[in-house]
Parts: structure tokens; sequence; C-alpha cells
């Protein structure tokens, strides 16, 4: 089985910490969505003999396509790959472009996965995020696409927003959880160099939220969504039973996925590849049969820290058996002084099957996996 992700690169606004690769013009749009038809057919050979199980259109704002733009993808991808008669269809929206005619029309398209950029449910940190939708439209978003048909939604939540109190983060927890959607993913505010956020910071007019405020949050976070059933199985994802996007899933499982559009990632027999993040050039390149892209083929000591790095994260944790079957590296052996140094320190919980974060490890993960990389020396 394998997965498609289909890039569209442009939003009405800037958020303000956004690094995606976005445009806020639409000067090239109808070149960007014809390279996307020509690249589906251009590509078509490396997906040749596996089912497409999972398609995702995301952004930048897919939803600011309309259904002729979205259907003519869809039916590139169907047309060019093997589409199974179940798949998962997801697609990014925003709050201020969701209808009840829009939704019905995304459900005719064969669409039954909506991940809504929710942000947060407070007016002041939507406006400073730049983000275009109000509260009220946040929550009402959500209803109309269920009242519509679409039960299988996730949501998204920042936190680690700087000066929110923790009565307002329980706030908007009890906003996002009183909406019962089955899937919610939730993501610490990073503050990146190339970003509004990134230029303001250095100035010194934007400050990034103590780790110790950002570690609340997420605690207070897990225990909510626990309480409200909703349960984590990835650090930043969050679901009730049998709702895990099984797009998202793919990447960590290391399923092949083919990524279309400007700035798309693909991952296939082992090989990555990424287009250029740039419209105009992607658009002339694949019009000219010469996509500009670049890729890797990951080595063994590579392969084995990207799963490390990936399945640390998640609920299940890493599996010793298989890395020592599929990398010859006895983990427990490699790094027996790490280990142990996390689980005295009750970040690790350790078994022949499994070693896994403790709740206090995941505000750890980035640093733990690191310590159980190899190196290339």
């Amino acid at each position: 089985m394998a997965g498609i992700y289909v890039h569209i690169p442009f939003c009405r606004k800037a958020c303000h910490y956004c690094d995606f690769h976005f445009s806020t013009s639409l000067k090239t749009k109808a070149g960007v969505l014809n390279g996307i038809h020509l690249e589906a057919l251009q590509r078509k050979k490396s997906l040749a003999h596996q089912e497409i199980k999972t398609i995702y259109l995301g952004g930048g704002t897919p939803s600011l396509l309309n259904s002729s733009e979205l259907e003519n993808i869809l039916k590139a991808i169907y047309t060019h790959y093997s589409v199974s008669s179940t798949p998962e269809i997801t697609l990014e929206a925003n709050p201020e472009d969701i209808t009840d005619a829009v939704v019905k029309n995304w459900i005719k398209l064969g669409i039954n996965r909506l991940s809504i950029g929710v942000q947060s449910f407070n007016e002041d940190i939507l406006s400073w995020m730049n983000r275009s939708h109000n509260s009220t439209q946040a929550a009402l978003s959500v209803k109309i696409a269920q009242d519509a048909g679409i039960s299988n939604i996730s949501i998204d939540l920042i936190y680690g927003v700087p000066h929110r109190t923790p009565k307002d983060w329980m706030s908007e927890l009890k906003s996002a959880i009183s909406l019962n959607t089955p899937h919610i993913s939730s993501y610490c505010l990073t503050i990146e160099p190339e970003t509004v956020f990134g230029k303001k910071a250095a100035k010194g007019e934007v400050l990034a939220s103590p780790n110790s405020a950002s570690s609340a949050e997420f605690i207070t976070l897990v225990d909510n969504l626990k309480d409200a059933g909703i349960h984590f199985y990835e650090v930043s994802n969050f679901s009730k039973l049998g709702f895990e996007s099984k797009h998202n899933s793919n990447y960590w499982n290391r399923v092949d996925y083919l990524g279309l559009g400007p700035g798309a990632h693909s991952f296939l027999d082992g090989t990555r590849s990424w287009n250029v993040s740039n419209n105009a050039l992607y658009a002339k390149g694949v019009k000219t049969g010469a996509l500009v892209s670049q890729s890797e083929t990951l080595s063994n000591i590579d392969s084995y820290n990207e799963y490390v790095m990936t399945n640390l994260r998640r609920r299940e944790g890493i599996d010793p058996k298989w890395i020592a079957n599929n990398y010859g590296v006895t983990i427990s052996l490699n790094f027996q002084d790490i280990l142990t140094r996390y689980e005295d320190s009750k970040d690790l919980l350790i078994s022949e099957n499994s070693i896994k974060l403790t709740q206090n490890g995941f505000l750890l993960a980035d640093r733990i996996a690191s310590d159980l990389f190899l190196t290339h020396d």
C-alpha cells in the first residue's frame, strides 16, 4: 500500500508562525495546478504496483480551491494510480472556508476526512497569529462539517503561546473537547527564523514561551484529552480509538508515499526526494519535463536514526527486536548507560519488546532520540 500527498501552496494571509512553503499571490495558481496534473502523470510508474490507501491534500490552504479544481486533482490521481475502494482522503481546511454547500461538494468528491486549522479559540491569540478566522467561526466550522456528514474531523491547536494563562489554556481545551471531534493535533509554537515571528524575535519584539510554561500546557493537554477519551498516539496527535490518521501513520511506518506539488516530499523505496519550493520554477519544470527536485538515499545509519526519531514519539515506542533484525543494532548494549539514565529518571519505560517515553519523557522526546542516534564516524 502507499499514500499520495498533494501540496497546495496558496494562502489568503501569512500566519506569523508558519514556515511551510506558500504564497499569498494566486498568480501562479493555474500553472501550479496544471503542474500537479502533469506530475501525477509523469511519476505514475513510481507507484505502479501499489494500491493507494490514503490521499492527503495539504498546504498552504487547500480549501482555497473550488470544487472543480479539487475534482481535477483527484481525477488525475484516480486516472494514473490504483486507488483503494475505501481510501482515507483528507483535506486541510480553514474555518472561514467551510459552509454547508462547500462541505457537501467535498463529500461528493470522496473527501471523507477534514483537518481544520483552528489553532486557537482565543480572539487575541488568533489576531496575534494573523489568522483569518475568529473563535466563533472556529467552532461553527466544525459543527457545519459534522452536520453536513463528515464525522472524521481533526482540529489543530497550538500550545506554548507566550503570555497565555493556565486558565485561558483550560478554557481553550474545554472549547476543543466540547466539539466532540475524534482527532486533535496539537503542536508547540516554534519561532522559526524566516517567519514573521522569527524576524520580530531577532529584534526582541516576540518572546517564546518559557519551556516550563510550554511543558505545563502539554501536560494539561494530555491529561484533559485523556479524560475525554482522546488518547495520544504520537507526541503531537491525539484521537479516539480507530480515528488515528492513516496517512500520517504511514509516514511513521515508512510506507511509500508520493508528494505532488511545489515543496512536496516523497519517500519511495528507501529514497527521499523533495520538489523545489518555488511555484513558478515548479510549474515551468513540470511543463518542460524537467521537474526541479533533489533526492537522497538513506544510509543504514540514517534510516536507523530516522526510525528512532519518529517511533520514539509514538505510543508504541521503538522495538528493540525490530531494530536488531533490520539494522543489526543491539540497542540495549550500544546505549546501555543512556537507557539506564533515562529509565532511572522515569523518562523511559523499557521492556524486552519496547522502549517507550513516559509522559514526562515526551517533553524530552527530541533530546532522548538524539542521544540514541548512531554517528557516522
